[in-house]
C-alpha cells in the first residue's frame, strides 16, 4: 500500500470516528444514555428472574416497578439529580427596557433587488456536468 492510500484510509477512518463521536454526544445530550442503561437493567433483571421463575412471573417481576434492582434505583436517582436546563430560568427573567415614545419604522426611499433575476434563470436552465465530478462522492 502506498503512503497516499494509507493517508486516504486514515482520513476516512478519522471522518467516521468524528461522526460517531458527534452522534454519541447528541444521543447523550437528549438523554438516550438513560434509555440504554434502563434497557440493560431490564435485560439483566429478566435474565435473573428467569433462573428462578416462569416466563410470565419473570416478566411481571421485571416490569411491575415493585421489584427494582440496584441499577434501576441508580438510574432513577441519576434522572432525579440531573440538572434541568438553565435557559428556562434565564428566559423568564429577561426584561426589555421601555421604548422611547418617538420610535417609528421608516420605509426606505427606494428598493432594488441586490441580484439580477436573469442570472438565476440562466443557471437553472444549464444542465449539470456529465459525468458528475468525483469530489461530489467524497
Amino acid at each position: 500500500m502506498t503512503l497516499a492510500a494509507r493517508l486516504f484510509n486514515l482520513a476516512i477512518v478519522l471522518t467516521r470516528l468524528c461522526k460517531f463521536i458527534l452522534v454519541l454526544a447528541l444521543a447523550c445530550s437528549i438523554g438516550l444514555h438513560w434509555v440504554f442503561l434502563q434497557s440493560l437493567a431490564w435485560t439483566s433483571m429478566l435474565a435473573g428472574n428467569l433462573h428462578r421463575d416462569s416466563l410470565a412471573q419473570a416478566l411481571t417481576h421485571t416490569f411491575d416497578g415493585k421489584h427494582p434492582c440496584r441499577l434501576c434505583r441508580a438510574i432513577a436517582d441519576g434522572k432525579k439529580s440531573e440538572k434541568k436546563s438553565l435557559w428556562t430560568t434565564c428566559i423568564k427573567t429577561l426584561e426589555f427596557p421601555p421604548a422611547t415614545e418617538d420610535f417609528a419604522l421608516i420605509a426606505p426611499a427606494s428598493f432594488a433587488l441586490p441580484f439580477d433575476a436573469r442570472f438565476f434563470a440562466r443557471t437553472i436552465s444549464e444542465t449539470p456536468p456529465t459525468p458528475p465530478p468525483r469530489s461530489a462522492f467524497a
